[in-house]
C-alpha cells in the first residue's frame, strides 16, 4: 500500500469515527448541562482549540459552515466559559464516547502510535484547527488517545479538503450539497440552494487532490505500517456500537 492509497482507504475512519462523538446525544446532553444551546457546544468546543479569537477566524477555519451562523454561535457562547474550558469539555465527550462505543478488539496503543507519527509529519499550513487540536493535552488511555489523534487527523483532512474544494472552483455550500445535502441546514445554510448536479466533476477533482496532499503526511510510514494503520482504523470504525 502506498501513501495515497492509504489516505484514500482511511478516509471513512478519519471522517466518521471522530464525528461519532460530535453527533452523539450524550455530547448534546453534556453541552446542555454546561449551559450551551443546541449545536453551540460543537462550535465552542471544536473552535475552542483556536483560543479566544474573533468569531470570523473560527468561521474561516470551519470552511463548510455558513460564516454568519458560526460567528453568532461563537459570540453566544462567550459568557459561558473560557475557550480552553469549552475545548476541554468537548474532548471529554470524545473520551466518554470512545469507551462506550469503540470495540475492544483493536490495538489502540499501536493505532495511536501510527496516527501520532502521521500527525507529526504533517504540515500545519492552511490547517489552523489541526494545529490547535494537535496542541491539546493528550490522554494516556489508549482508546482515548487513538480517537483524539484520529480527530486531529480529521482536522487536517478537513482543512486540506476545504482548500482543494476551493481550488477546484466549488463554493463551500456547493460541496456540502454534493456530499452531504442533508447537513446543509445544520451547517447554517438556508434555502433556496444552488444547483450542483453539473459540479460533480469538480468534487471528484477535489477528492483526488485531497488524497494526494494527505499522502505527504502518510508517507512517513512504510508500506506495511500503512496497511496496519488502515486495518486498525477500519476495524475500529466497523466495530462501533
Amino acid at each position: 500500500m502506498n501513501p495515497e492509497e492509504a489516505a484514500r482507504a482511511n478516509t471513512d475512519a478519519v471522517s466518521y469515527l471522530p464525528a461519532g462523538f460530535m453527533l452523539a446525544g450524550s455530547t448534546y446532553k453534556r453541552g446542555g448541562e454546561l449551559g450551551f444551546d443546541g449545536v453551540d457546544f460543537y462550535t465552542a468546543g471544536r473552535g475552542g482549540a483556536l483560543g479566544d479569537v474573533d468569531g470570523m477566524v473560527v468561521a474561516a477555519a470551519f470552511v463548510f459552515f455558513n460564516p454568519d451562523s458560526i460567528v453568532q454561535a461563537w459570540e453566544r457562547t462567550r459568557p459561558l466559559m473560557s475557550r480552553r474550558q469549552a475545548a476541554e469539555a468537548f474532548v471529554g465527550c470524545l473520551y466518554t464516547w470512545a469507551h462506550r462505543h469503540l470495540p475492544d478488539e483493536v490495538d489502540y496503543a499501536r493505532l495511536a502510535e501510527l496516527l501520532g507519527r502521521v500527525n507529526d509529519a504533517a504540515s500545519p499550513s492552511c490547517a489552523p484547527l489541526f494545529a490547535g487540536w494537535k496542541a491539546m493535552p493528550e490522554p494516556t488511555d489508549p482508546k482515548e488517545l487513538a480517537l483524539q489523534r484520529l480527530n486531529v487527523l480529521r482536522e487536517l483532512r478537513g482543512a486540506v479538503h476545504g482548500a482543494s474544494v476551493l481550488a477546484a472552483g466549488l463554493e463551500p455550500l456547493e460541496a456540502v450539497l454534493i456530499k452531504t445535502p442533508f447537513m446543509a441546514e445544520v451547517f447554517g445554510w438556508a434555502e433556496p440552494y444552488p444547483e450542483v448536479e453539473s459540479h460533480h466533476d469538480k468534487w471528484e477533482q477535489a477528492e483526488l487532490s485531497t488524497n494526494r496532499i494527505m499522502a505527504r503526511a502518510y508517507s512517513v510510514l512504510d508500506a506495511s505500517e500503512l496497511s496496519e494503520l488502515v486495518d486498525l482504523a477500519g476495524t475500529a470504525h466497523k466495530g462501533v456500537t
